[in-house]
């Protein structure tokens, strides 16, 4: 029989003793503790820390800091005020808690996060830092995970049985213990998807199980996918979903036809992108009798196959949107509703869900109708096609085009034609085409004077091989055609939700709030180095200000920047059923109806609105809330994951430009280094300053610029540069460049 082993006495004094407890009793502030549990917490078992242990908790008795409630069991007296906030993690495991009870962020030190992670939802107390008077505090307990997913790469120790899985991004300050039996196949090396599983009291890290292999770090697919997995978005649809998508009567029926508003006969065509797979809205145009325009706007009647109740319902319900990423579309519908029975393709019967105006010269109307309609797509116009036209007959007006039809240019050139050849489309069409321009540039121009922000930014495309590798950039820019649609889908969002928010019912709106003072101030700091004054006296200088600022920057080297900081200064647009307006378009009342292959609120604002239409009850507002709120959670993710696709492509393209010299703006400058936007293809990158070796540089916060300490070379906001790629990381998609110098114009 073996001798037990008895631990040598210790007269170490434990450090911090007292903020240990503390800490241990607030914690879990509604337990209570013996000094032997909160040994086994603090990892002793020695007789000296015991003692120790039963001696402060005496200690902090008599201060009344902490009572006993039975003989020898302790419990935290609370006199603290807790608030909840969200997490952001700075870096090295730092970070702060965003919090509405608190104007300031407070910082919470690494020591004091508890086992937080970025993004969670927490519980915790803020105190007056001694040194600067700032807010400091402590997790105390965590209510909901942001996320319990992570991408990352693995990292297999076979000989000691487990691996550990290294996070993609900075905001993650731990790895990922994950035994060896929970690797799932994976190779040392590769990029994996894990799961955390639990996160024990004394361990540095969380465990978890790797959930699905993604494939090599770099490799294209590997990382498109990861940008899917990071934010929770799927890849496929189920096999049974799709199956029973498949099984679903997308066939055109009498009885069918019976039972809506037949339209067939009117002419309708659709406008959209060359590429384009799904069509899911249509315009019509008559000119009546009475000398109105009869406009109706034809949205695919995705809830005629879309039941509630169903699993392909639920599937929808879940994704909430599509996700457009550089090199594919991640769509809310299988393919045989979104590119096929939903898709106003031409030459085919559709059932359709519409909103039909009568409409004066001057774009006033004069009567409305919603309801479910048949329609037939007699052409399919792609936006440069239907440019090509209101650009060919530019000096005709609306009635012009009405009564001298033959005077009308309907010439394709073969340059922007779908097909690639040239052609000549129809009178009619033509003519629908340049009276719908007219009557949108009305709206628009009622529109921005009513005070809507126009915003028109640049965004980046690619040209990409058969292999998906970037070939080139090229700008989309908004012109009239694509205008035409706008704000035709625009006065359809509009009125349908005016028609039932009249009515005082439940519905999905979509709603914008007015920025806030500081974020105006802040803009109104950037663009004040640029030269340019903002009026913020109230909400209508506001809007027309903004529209100045972005007006005049168009086509200048900051325009991009100007554009982005904006945007930004904006509040962020989401669903709900508590319609407080739409501050950017203007409008008291919006909602979403016209894209229903694409987003799930669209679909049940078309729900919603035959019930009201059938003559129903008002819905219950509770349940739609938590759909709107899933709905804007949903479309967050989507946005980032299409953001970093592009910083991916973006850096695969920079990829072979290595040995070239560029022309950027600095678009953000701080401590550690400045950021550089290469005006010819929108790319960022940052420059490290540890890089600027010609002299000390110094960041000055007030001038938002680096100022070299024995040259007083100062590189600003908005100042340009010339640099080079110094290195592109496929994986963290960062890009770096060696600065050159300023750029001198020849």
């Amino acid at each position: 029989m073996s001798k037990k082993k008895h631990r040598k006495p210790s007269n170490n004094k434990i450090s911090n003793l007292t903020n240990t407890i503390l800490s241990i009793l607030k914690k879990d502030r509604n337990q209570t503790f013996n000094y032997k549990q909160i040994a086994a917490k603090i990892g002793v078992n020695d007789a000296s820390s015991r003692n120790q242990i039963i001696k402060k908790l005496q200690q902090l008795k008599a201060k009344q800091e902490i009572e006993e409630l039975e003989r020898g069991k302790f419990k935290a007296i609370v006199n603290t005020e807790y608030h909840i906030g969200i997490v952001d993690m700075a870096s090295r495991g730092a970070g702060y808690i965003i919090s509405d009870d608190f104007e300031d962020d407070v910082y919470i030190a690494s020591n004091n996060m508890n086992k937080a992670l970025h993004g969670d939802e927490v519980e915790f107390y803020a105190y007056k830092r001694r040194k600067r008077g700032k807010l400091e505090g402590e997790v105390t307990n965590i209510i909901k995970r942001a996320k319990s997913e992570y991408v990352g790469v693995i990292q297999i120790h076979e000989k000691k049985n487990f691996a550990f899985v290294i996070v993609d991004g900075n905001k993650m300050h731990t790895d990922i213990f994950v035994p060896i039996n929970k690797i799932n196949k994976a190779q040392d090396g590769d990029k994996v998807l894990v799961s955390l599983e639990e996160w024990p009291e004394k361990a540095d890290s969380p465990s978890g199980k790797v959930l699905k292999v993604l494939g090599k770090p770099g490799e294209h697919n590997t990382e498109i996918h990861a940008i899917l997995a990071e934010y929770g978005l799927p890849l496929e649809f189920p096999h049974e979903v799709e199956e029973f998508a498949n099984k679903i009567d997308t066939s055109i029926t009498k009885e069918e036809i019976a039972k809506r508003r037949d339209m067939r006969k009117d002419l309708t065509f659709t406008i959209d992108p060359k590429d384009a797979k799904d069509f899911d809205d249509a315009l019509s145009f008559k000119v009546l009798d009475n000398g109105l325009f009869e406009i109706g706007i034809h949205i695919a009647d995705v809830s005629h196959y879309l039941q509630e109740g169903t699993i392909l319902d639920d599937e929808a319900y879940e994704r909430a949107t599509s996700v457009y990423l550089v090199d594919r579309v991640v769509p809310m519908l299988p393919e045989i509703l979104s590119n096929g029975a939903c898709s106003l393709r031409p030459h085919e019967e559709k059932y359709t869900f519409s909103a039909v105006f009568k409409m004066n010269d001057k774009a006033e109307i004069k009567d409305q109708w919603f309801g479910r309609t048949v329609t037939y797509s007699d052409t399919r116009f792609a936006y440069e096609e239907a440019q090509a036209i209101i650009e060919n007959n530019k000096g005709m007006n609306g009635n012009d085009v009405l009564k001298n039809p033959n005077k009308i240019d309907t010439t394709i050139p073969k340059e922007v034609a779908i097909s690639g050849k040239e052609y000549q489309t129809s009178k009619e069409v033509a003519q629908a085409t340049l009276k719908l321009d007219e009557l949108a540039k009305i709206m628009r121009r009622k529109r921005m004077s009513q005070g809507a922000i126009s915003f028109d930014k640049v965004e980046v495309k690619f040209n990409l091989d058969e292999e998906a590798n970037p070939v080139g950039v090229y700008f989309k820019t908004s012109k009239d055609a694509n205008k035409l649609i706008e704000e035709f889908m625009l006065l359809a969002n509009r009125k349908v939700g005016e028609f039932v928010g009249k009515q005082k019912k439940t519905f999905v709106y979509r709603i914008h709030d007015e920025p806030n003072d500081e974020k105006l101030a802040a803009l109104q700091n950037v663009v004040g180095r640029f030269g340019y004054k903002l009026n913020f006296k109230d909400r209508k200088s506001v809007s027309s200000s903004l529209n100045n600022l972005l007006k005049e920057v168009n086509g200048k080297k900051e325009q991009n920047l100007v554009d982005t900081l904006t945007i930004r200064t904006m509040s962020k647009a989401e669903y709900s059923t508590d319609n407080i307006g739409h501050y950017g378009l203007s409008f008291d009342y919006y909602s979403h109806f016209t894209s229903p292959i694409r987003r799930y609120p669209d679909v049940m604002a078309h729900r919603l609105l035959q019930h009201y239409l059938d003559g129903g009850k008002s819905v219950s507002e509770e349940a739609y809330e938590d759909k709107c709120n899933h709905s804007s959670n949903m479309e967050n993710l989507a946005t980032k994951a299409e953001r970093d696709s592009i910083k991916y492509m973006q850096i695969r393209f920079m990829e072979d430009h290595k040995n070239e010299n560029f022309v950027g703006v600095i678009s953000g400058v701080t401590d550690w280094g400045i950021y550089i936007e290469i005006i010819e293809n929108k790319c960022e990158g940052m420059v490290s300053v540890r890089d600027m070796k010609d002299d000390h540089y110094v960041f000055d916060e007030d001038h938002y610029a680096l100022i070299g300490k024995n040259s007083k070379t100062m590189y600003q906001l908005g100042d340009e540069v010339v640099v080079r790629v110094k290195n592109t990381d496929l994986v963290k998609k960062h890009l770096d460049f060696t600065l050159i110098g300023k750029h001198v114009e020849e």
